[in-house]
């Protein structure tokens, strides 16, 4: 008691957690049973009892084992009086006092206690002395209602769950009755319903029959009348409605129909008084029955038109009056609903299809409609009153609507592209005043949503839709938005259309300027730049102009600017290389201006950023510029004219890169101790290496020597990660081989000597140095037959990286590992270490496999045991029976017996890698005392 008056009541925290730590002790004690009853004398605290109580259910459902089966009823009896105590009493405890004998019930049932249900209605139907009966049905309510819930959280094994669950579900006839008695009885208070409605909720749980429970499922729907019941009617029926085996019973199902019907008159006096909860309960149960049971309702064709009723009833509930989710927040739950009857009726036969389609495709142009104009832009003045929450929840309903038309679009194809465009023509000339920017946006929105991810090219309403965009009147900034997005989406129609670009392109550019526009507009420039290129020389001026003005007002944020020069390295990508020089000079010389002046800076925090700013400006351009596509693409799509003449001489990005190199050099000079600057240089040349591959040659040896410099001066892992691009581009090529081996050779002896110092502190260069060593193993294995490279010490780097907590770093080690040991044969230093010091790294991996690593990695590990066993098998047999000799090693829960067992395992498996990870994850959990537990199952 005085450590739970710590728990509740002591202020200060660490008293707190020290009682909280000996509670859980206490718990679990073998003293335990003792106490718990003392705590639950009437005399203790409510909190006391309630600790004495959990106690109780902790010992059933955990150490079920330590109970002797002469003691069993004891308990049971125990706990009924206690229950029959408490049931009057707080109900905390009662609760946690039901949730034990349930636990208690399970763990007997169905041999030690056959009928435990029944039993448990028995004992508190009888009368009992001073508990009056309102309180013994209440505290039987509660018993029965924690009986299934504890069943779903229950630990019981696999086997043991089946059992139970059978027995739990032939005893839903001895509930059933008294639910139904209680909940049709005109005096029961409305307390006692709700139990009984909750109760429902938890038994259906265990997939009870729903015709076995259809008496009182159509109770609940009378319940639906009283305020007071209704949340926990509806979450009983909705719960009932849709547990996966009710499909079995259509008859109930048919029944269910014109009930859910009813509640149309109910639904639509909520939905008028603004009661926004009636109308989401109603809303979802019709949800529910559509949802989950639309095909099987669908097969019932004499009973088509109700069917058909529910689904108005739903598109009713989709298309609820207000704004979502301001004024309402009951549509989105429908969306689902428009799936899922379309899947059914697509899945039909043809013959039987086009008669559900002859009766369900006016029904879908009705949802198109409803869904844009729920997807309207409130007015300016009620949009501006939202807060940025309700926005963004708005935001993603657009997006959901989005979803729902393209998927819609699959039934209604090409007739639906007319269907928007009439509406869109009728709008915009429509003199009248009664349409607004928001009809204009949605049908736009409807457009954008079809052709952002379905092949428009062969329709008809394109070229008119096109034509339809200058005449928009966009006087509101989510209007504009919507166009420029649209225009995106039709991109790809644009390449095959070019003689539409220059009714659509001058409102891209003039949109740029606006800094409101900003993710739209360079957004749709890009998709531009990127299908059309070969039809935009005629206008790569204007919009290299355009662009150069933006970027130099500074209108866009970094990640737009970053965008916008990608749009730039698409189009300048077409264009003759003398151009692309003349080009990129214009755009690049201002910020040279501005890096050479930072260059000469103090750094900073400000002049960082600036640097950072402009080297990924460069980076992003050449991610881009790409000129060897040109004559792949004109070779097979694009026509002869299109294509630019052959190149000849160097590359532009290398031509701009030379210039600027001392630049860098000199930028890189001052910051080298900062790790963000090192990887915004490095970024600028793998994105050249990335996009240039084989035309890069002419910087290789010029970069290999910055990098070594860089690396051996203050060593960075963005360093080694564009040495591993290196290698794997260069390392194969003679002329490239000398200096490429230099800086192989020089960033291993850096990163050895950091081994040396502690690379504890390292992990993301110990990472991507295993990822450099495994690249070269894989593309150029001849590097480790160097005289320079101590393939030794690399070695026994990777053995001690193996036992990194940091899993990437661990797992780029198993992957240096399952490199390196097939080169044994052919790369004599690597087969000399491996025979020498084999044993080191098989007793690291055995380690993680015992535990020392996070069980996620076992793949990996297994892999590397897998490698040992195809390329070093003698050794292997050798060296497990070494290893494994030692006691308590790998862990001290394995036996010897289970030790020889997996040594045998594996060493039978030299073809099948899944086997061996099967094996490993097996031998992990047995190490780590898990095995047969239920963490096991998760695995």
């Amino acid at each position: 008691p005085c450590a739970l008056h710590q728990l509740y009541y002591d202020p200060n925290i660490e008293n707190k957690n020290l009682a909280q730590k000996w509670l859980m002790q206490a718990q679990v004690s073998p003293q335990a049973w003792q106490f718990c009853w003392v705590l639950l004398r009437p005399e203790k605290v409510p909190e006391i009892q309630y600790f004495g109580a959990s106690a109780l259910h902790t010992k059933i459902s955990r150490y079920w084992g330590d109970i002797p089966a002469e003691q069993y009823d004891t308990l049971k009896m125990q706990l009924f009086s206690q229950i029959a105590h408490f049931a009057s009493g707080s109900k905390i405890v009662l609760t946690r006092l039901c949730v034990a004998l349930a636990s208690l019930a399970l763990n007997m049932m169905p041999e030690a206690w056959p009928g435990a249900v029944s039993e448990m209605v028995r004992m508190f139907q009888e009368e009992g002395g001073e508990v009056d009966g309102r309180a013994r049905c209440l505290a039987l309510l509660e018993l029965l209602t924690v009986l299934p819930e504890e069943f779903q959280t229950s630990r019981l094994p696999q086997y043991r769950k089946g059992q139970v669950r059978g027995a739990l579900g032939s005893e839903w006839t001895a509930v059933y009755p008294l639910l139904q008695q209680l909940l049709r009885q005109p005096d029961s208070p409305p307390l006692v319903k709700a139990r009984v409605l909750k109760c429902l909720s938890s038994w259906v749980l265990l997939d009870v029959p729903l015709n076995e429970s259809e008496g009182l499922v159509e109770a609940s729907f009378t319940a639906l009348a009283d305020p007071e019941l209704f949340d926990t009617a509806v979450e009983a029926i909705v719960n009932t409605i849709s547990q996966p085996d009710s499909q079995r019973y259509v008859n109930t199902l048919l029944k269910l129909v014109p009930q859910v019907l009813q509640l149309q008159e109910q639904l639509r006096d909520a939905v008028q008084n603004g009661d926004m909860e009636t109308s989401h309960g109603i809303c979802r149960i019709a949800v529910s029955l559509g949802e989950n049971h639309s095909r099987a309702l669908l097969e019932q064709v004499e009973h088509w038109q109700s069917f058909l009723a529910l689904v108005n009833m739903i598109m009713f509930c989709t298309g609820i009056p207000g704004h979502y989710p301001v004024n309402e927040t009951t549509s989105s739950l429908t969306l689902t609903f428009w799936y899922t009857l379309q899947d059914d009726i697509m899945s039909f036969e043809a013959e039987k299809q086009a008669i559900y389609l002859q009766v369900y495709r006016p029904v879908y142009f009705q949802l198109v409609d409803v869904l844009l104009h729920k997807a309207q832009f409130p007015t300016d003045e009620e949009y501006a009153s939202w807060s940025s929450d309700e926005k963004e929840q708005f935001r993603i309903y657009r997006v959901d609507v989005s979803d729902t038309l393209m998927y819609v679009y699959e039934m209604l194809g090409a007739e639906l592209l007319s269907n928007l465009y009439d509406k869109l023509g009728r709008v915009l000339t429509n003199t009248e005043p009664t349409t607004t920017w928001q009809d204009t946006e949605a049908l736009l929105y409807g457009f954008q949503s079809i052709a952002e991810t379905i092949d428009v090219n062969y329709s008809d309403v394109i070229p008119g839709l096109i034509g339809l965009i200058p005449r928009i009147n966009i006087n509101n900034v989510q209007l504009a938005d919507t166009v420029m997005f649209t225009i995106g989406a039709l991109a790809e129609w644009l390449a095959d259309h070019p003689v539409m670009l220059s009714s659509v392109l001058p409102l891209v550019l003039q949109a740029l300027g606006n800094p409101d526009l900003s993710v739209s507009s360079v957004s749709t420039l890009k998709k531009i730049c990127r299908e059309c290129k070969y039809d935009l020389p005629p206008y790569a001026a204007n919009i290299v102009a355009v662009s150069q003005e933006v970027l130099i007002k500074q209108i866009h944020k970094t990640s737009q600017c970053m965008w916008l020069m990608q749009a730039l390295g698409f189009l300048l990508s077409a264009l003759p290389v003398e151009e692309i020089l003349r080009n990129l000079h214009s755009l690049i010389t201002p910020y040279i201006q501005q890096l050479e002046k930072l260059a000469g800076e103090t750094p900073n925090p400000s002049n960082k950023l600036a640097i950072i700013h402009i080297l990924g400006l460069l980076s992003n351009l050449f991610t881009t510029l790409d000129i060897t596509k040109q004559e792949e693409e004109s070779g097979e799509n694009a026509p002869p004219i299109k294509s630019a003449p052959p190149q000849t001489g160097p590359n532009p990005v290398v031509v701009v890169l030379q210039q600027v190199f001392a630049l860098i050099q000199t930028v890189l000079s001052k910051w080298l101790n900062d790790s963000q600057v090192v990887e915004a240089v490095c970024a600028i040349f793998e994105k050249s290496v990335k996009t240039l591959l084989h035309d890069f040659a002419p910087m290789v040896s010029q970069l290999s020597e910055m990098l070594g410099q860089m690396y051996s001066t203050i060593p960075q892992a963005s360093a080694l990660d564009l040495t591993r691009q290196m290698v794997h581009i260069f390392a194969s090529e003679t002329n490239h081989f000398p200096p490429i081996k230099a800086l192989f050779e020089s960033v291993t002896s850096v990163t050895l000597t950091i081994f040396q110092q502690g690379p504890r502190d390292h992990p993301d260069i110990v990472d991507s140095f295993m990822q450099l060593q495994a690249q070269a193993l894989k593309r150029k294995p001849d590097l480790f037959l160097s005289e320079s490279l101590d393939v030794k010490a690399v070695f026994h780097c990777g053995v001690l990286s193996l036992k990194f907590p940091e899993a990437p770093t661990v797992k780029s080690t198993c992957l240096f590992f399952t490199e390196l040991i097939p080169r044994c044969a052919d790369i004599p230093p690597v087969g000399q270490v491996v025979q020498e010091d084999g044993k080191l790294l098989l007793l690291a991996v055995l380690e993680a496999i015992g535990g020392q690593s996070s069980r996620s990695l076992m793949d990996q590990f297994a892999e590397v045991l897998f490698c040992l066993n195809k390329h070093c098998f003698a050794l292997l047999t050798v060296w497990l029976k070494e290893a494994l000799r030692s006691p308590g090693f790998p862990s001290s829960r394995v036996s010897n017996e289970q030790k020889d067992t997996f040594s045998q395992q594996v060493l039978r498996e030299r073809v099948n890698k899944r086997r061996v990870k099967d094996i490993v994850k097996e031998f992990t959990l047995v190490c780590r005392g898990l095995h047969g537990t239920e963490y096991a199952a998760d695995y």
